[in-house]
């Protein structure tokens, strides 16, 4: 089973592709993906889009694990991120992957076992689940990932760990 995690933004994309196979999860891929704050929200949705498309149309996950958008102050921002996250949702849905959503909440206790875990005690988790060195393409190195990144690694082992086979 592979899996598309995003930790959905605009001005920063997290994306990770994870793969479990014989009991083991595999990170195949990851990436922040940034639009530039120069160009218009059209246009930055578009250059996501163009991007998602290229990386389902490579890794050919089955399943998008995603982040539920939880905002308490900015609703500038807020809006914006849920434009991307409906075109991301659109473009999986489009390609046939099943959709799974999860709350911050239910990524940090599945990851640490406690639901008030700061960015820092995620991180650190996923680098004890899963072997991200090994797995990286070659030239990136551990300390070049960024925490959207293990946000959307972290995504992707949490779907993972509640899918049943």
């Amino acid at each position: 089973m592979k899996v598309l995690g995003i930790d959905p933004g605009y001005e920063r994309l997290g994306v990770a592709i994870v793969e479990k196979t014989a009991g083991r999860e595999k990170l195949l891929f990851s990436d922040c993906f940034r639009t530039s704050s120069k160009k218009e929200m059209p246009n930055r949705i578009l250059e996501i889009g163009n991007y998602l498309k290229k990386l389902i149309g490579e890794w050919k996950p089955e399943i998008l694990a995603i982040e539920k958008l939880f905002f308490t102050t900015n609703q500038k921002t807020a809006m914006n991120v849920a434009e991307t996250k409906g075109a991301i949702t659109y473009i999986a849905k489009n390609a046939g992957l099943t959709l799974q959503e999860f709350t911050p909440l239910q990524i940090k206790i599945a990851i640490t076992g406690y639901g008030k875990a700061d960015k820092g005690h995620v991180s650190s988790m996923v680098k004890n689940l899963i072997d991200i060195k090994k797995n990286l393409p070659a030239g990136r190195q551990e300390q070049k990932i960024l925490d959207d990144e293990y946000d959307a690694i972290a995504v992707a082992l949490t779907c993972i760990a509640s899918t049943r086979y």
